[in-house]
Parts: structure tokens; C-alpha cells; sequence
């Protein structure tokens, strides 16, 4: 989109708006993508799992939206949205983004079938042998959120300086082609790090690689408080309100984006190798 002109990197009011749309007009694939590998997994609460994928995101984003809103409203910022705009993205929410991720989470469960293991697989759980401390949940995840970090670190100072600065960023070609670096290097850590773990006999790799890919966006957060403290010229109550609280969303979206991708390439990665060793 801003390729194509559509919108003012400074103007984050027309910025958030349209995240905010885009974000209700993809929800079914998101309600799709949880209810068919939450039903793969056997689980049974598929509501309240179609209920936590919509107001995973929403909820922290409207709560943190709009008391940085409020508090533009109170400094009488140009920047605060009115009452009615306020009014219509709730109904575009209501009437768009939330039916649209429950009919997706509903297709998703009638579409999905039983988890195909890849080979045959004991109902009595292996006890995990004690694993080094740089082997641990903590170590992976700073080895996990700082190489994918590296790849981006330098284009996080054009884009701060550019959304929160007077610089003006025109290399999106360029910002893309990193984007997708990003994502292959957070695929490729996420596949090595669980190669490691399950060669230390620790079968529990699910919640591990959505930890050690998503710790990117911690990373991305002490990078903005370093920006702001020695970067930036910022002050103020409003200021300062502002970008912490879009920064904070930004790193939970990473962490959720990330997460996911490192989750479904260690999937992928586990399928592939057990698959062989069933073939041997």
C-alpha cells in the first residue's frame, strides 16, 4: 500500500485505519487457520477457540488504541480520531471482521480431519533426561529473537526515523525484500533450534518454537526504548504515550507473526524427518 501511494507514513491516523481494515477483510483466515489445527489436535472447545483467535489481537489493540486516542482527545491532538470514525471501525468490526472469523473458523472445522502422524507414535510419555542451561527454553529464545533481529536491525532505524522522525522512507522495494528475509531466517532458526531440542530426547517443541521465533519482538521493543532514549528528540506526555504504545503492538505483532511461522516450519520440519524415518 504504500508502494502504491495509498496512504502517509506520518499520518498514523490513516495508518491505523487502514491496518484496521485490512485486518477485519482477512479475519476468516484466521478463524479458518485456527479451528482446522485446533480440530487437528482433538480439541473440543472450537468456540471458545474461534472467540480467543478473534480478541487475541482486537482486545489489546483497541484497549491500548483507545487510551492513546483518549489522551490525544485531552491535548486536543489533530491526530485523535472523532467520535463517528471511532463508530464506524467498531461496525466494520462487528459487522465485517467478526462474522467473517467465525464463518472461517466454521469451514476450517468441518473442513479438517483427524491428525495424520507421520509414523505410529506411544500413548505413555517419555521422561525428558535433564537438558544443559544452553539448551533451555530462555537460551533458545535469545538465540532464536536476536539472529532474525540482525537481519532487520538496520532497516529498523529507517523506519523509526521515518514514522516517528522528519525522514521520508522510499525504499518499500527494499523493505520488502528484508520482510521476506526475516521470515526465512526466523523458518530456518525456528527448524534448527527444534532439530537441537529434540536431539536432546525433549519431544515438547510446540510451545517452544512459538517462544524462541516470537522473541524477535522483545527485541524490536529494547530496540525502540534505545531509539527513543538516544535516536529521538521526542518528549511529552503524548509523545511518549504514543510511541510506546504502538511500539508495544508492533513487538505483540511480531511476537503473534513470528510465532506462527517458527510453529508451522518446525511442523513441517518434524513431518518431514519422522516421514523418512518411516520410509527406512
Amino acid at each position: 500500500m504504500a508502494m502504491l501511494g495509498l496512504f502517509n507514513v506520518h499520518r498514523h491516523g490513516s495508518l491505523n485505519t487502514a491496518a484496521f481494515l485490512l485486518y477485519a477483510l482477512t479475519s476468516g483466515i484466521a478463524g479458518f487457520v485456527s479451528a482446522k489445527n485446533y480440530r487437528q489436535m482433538n480439541g473440543e472447545k472450537w468456540v471458545w477457540n474461534i472467540n480467543l483467535t478473534a480478541c487475541l489481537y482486537t482486545v489489546p489493540f483497541f484497549l491500548t488504541w483507545s487510551i492513546i486516542n483518549s489522551v490525544a482527545w485531552a491535548y486536543g491532538s489533530t491526530q485523535a480520531l472523532p467520535f463517528t470514525t471511532i463508530v464506524v471501525l467498531g461496525l466494520v468490526w462487528i459487522v465485517i471482521g467478526y462474522p467473517l472469523t467465525v464463518f472461517g473458523g466454521i469451514i476450517g472445522k468441518n473442513s479438517s480431519g483427524s491428525f495424520d502422524a507421520p509414523c505410529r507414535t506411544k500413548n505413555i510419555c517419555r521422561e525428558i533426561p535433564p537438558i544443559p542451561w544452553y539448551r533451555s527454553t530462555l537460551a533458545h529464545m535469545l538465540i532464536g529473537g536476536f539472529l532474525p533481529f540482525s537481519a532487520i536491525s538496520v532497516e529498523l532505524y529507517y523506519i523509526f526515523s521515518t514514522l516517528w522522525g522528519r525522514d521520508q522512507y522510499t525504499l518499500y522495494g527494499i523493505l520488502g525484500i528484508v520482510f521476506v528475509i526475516l521470515l526465512s531466517v526466523t523458518a530456518c532458526i525456528s527448524i534448527s533450534l527444534t532439530y537441537f531440542q529434540l536431539a536432546s530426547e525433549d519431544y515438547r517443541w510446540w510451545w517452544r518454537s512459538i517462544l524462541t521465533s516470537g522473541a524477535t519482538g522483545l527485541f524490536v521493543l529494547a530496540y525502540a526504548i534505545f531509539f527513543f532514549i538516544k535516536r529521538s528528540n521526542m518528549s511529552g506526555g503524548l509523545q511518549t504515550l504514543q510511541f510506546f504504545g504502538y511500539t508495544l503492538l508492533t513487538c505483540y505483532i511480531f511476537c503473534l507473526m513470528l510465532g506462527t511461522v517458527g510453529y508451522y516450519t518446525s511442523l513441517k520440519f518434524i513431518r518431514y524427518i519422522y516421514f523418512n524415518i518411516k520410509m527406512d
